[in-house]
């Protein structure tokens, strides 16, 4: 059952995109972190009182210990209006009491459902595919050592969170320049523009954003159950699928890791392996990021060991590394996957960002 509380809203923490991080009384006497996303529950003032969702707080999960307000019951909004948001017809998180309606970049009432509408077709367009969100800086990054000028939009997964505002890393990337739009498929929600899925997603990119290069990422907090299968990365497979019916050019970013306590995710983590090796069934790039030492000849056995069970769909390439320290260290926003800064798992964000260097070269190849 969920768990509901009241309280009332102490004080701003922060803010970041459509999202602001509050400090929240309970009728407890505690206080603690609440978010609220301002495109579903406004901008609460100090003093208001909410309803608070505190599941994942009090169990102890989540990002820290944190509440999620739901509702303001004493400042409830005005009656829906007709911006072009409000005009939409898509409803994302259906069926739930937090279900919101967005306009779709492919629905009928949308200024681009002409140019999408028969749409089939991404002409060879990059799309590099990752497990994890923390993946998404690192290769930008690679990307734009190789050229800043690259137009780069981020397609968002619903495997992990839904709503991109929570996402300070897309935030930072949107501010910095380093991101052109941000796409929002399934039912995940917010970005710049909307779509129904995977596909029609990777369509809105290449035709309305007129993206160079797509990357494709679950947003923060993925799932995994430390099973063979059920991890929220499948989906890094699926992409590859879509990406390679449309006729892009599916490029495999591998989570790598050198300091995972898990042996599962030490050198090329299953989650690459399944998603790549067995989830994903077209052809596709596996670039490889050339490591030193015997890790990195870990790393290289592992990439060939999956491109061979994998029957010549994966084209293995192996890619320097060299430069790509200075690139990240110059990223707008804080590197950190699973809890772990670059200098802590500086393998992983190498890995992310090869990849990005190797679907910036095939633009000039």
């Amino acid at each position: 059952m969920i768990q509901w509380r009241r309280g009332v809203i102490v004080s701003v923490r922060s803010r970041w995109a459509g999202a602001v991080e509050y400090a929240a009384r309970l009728a407890s006497g505690d206080t603690v972190r609440a978010l609220g996303y301002v495109g579903i529950v406004g901008d609460l003032p100090p003093g208001t009182s909410v309803l608070l969702n505190t599941t994942a707080l009090e169990r102890g999960r989540g990002r820290g210990g944190i509440g999620s307000s739901v509702a303001a019951p004493d400042a409830l909004p005005g009656r829906v209006g007709d911006t072009k948001q409000e005009c939409g017809h898509i409803v994302k998180a259906r069926y739930t009491p937090s279900q919101t309606m967005v306009l779709g970049v492919d629905e009928q009432d949308s200024e681009h459902h002409a140019l999408l509408a028969d749409a089939d077709d991404l002409a060879g367009l990059p799309v590099v595919v990752a497990d994890l969100h923390s993946a998404l800086p690192a290769v930008v990054a690679g990307i734009r050592e190789r050229d800043p000028g690259i137009v780069v939009a981020y397609l968002m997964t619903d495997g992990g969170a839904l709503p991109i505002d929570f996402s300070r890393t897309v935030a930072g990337l949107r501010r910095a320049g380093w991101l052109a739009a941000s796409i929002t498929v399934g039912q995940s929600f917010g970005g710049d523009l909307e779509a129904v899925n995977v596909h029609t997603g990777l369509l809105a990119a290449a035709l309305v954003v007129r993206a160079d290069i797509v990357v494709v990422a679950q947003g923060p907090g993925n799932l995994g159950t430390g099973t063979r299968w059920g991890f929220s990365g499948t989906s890094a497979g699926e992409a590859v699928n879509a990406s390679g019916t449309l006729g892009g050019r599916p490029v495999c970013s591998l989570r790598v890791s050198e300091t995972d306590a898990r042996e599962r995710h030490r050198g090329v983590s299953h989650h690459s392996t399944t998603a790549y090796g067995r989830v994903a069934l077209l052809p596709a790039d596996l670039p490889v990021p050339v490591l030193a030492g015997e890790f990195g000849a870990r790393v290289l056995a592992q990439a060939h060991e999956l491109a061979a069970a994998a029957g010549g769909r994966l084209t293995l390439h192996e890619i320097a590394v060299d430069g790509l320290d200075e690139a990240l260290r110059e990223a707008p926003v804080t590197l950190s996957t699973m809890g772990r800064g670059y200098d802590e798992d500086r393998a992983g964000f190498l890995s992310a960002a090869a990849a990005g260097r190797f679907a910036a070269g095939l633009l000039s190849a």
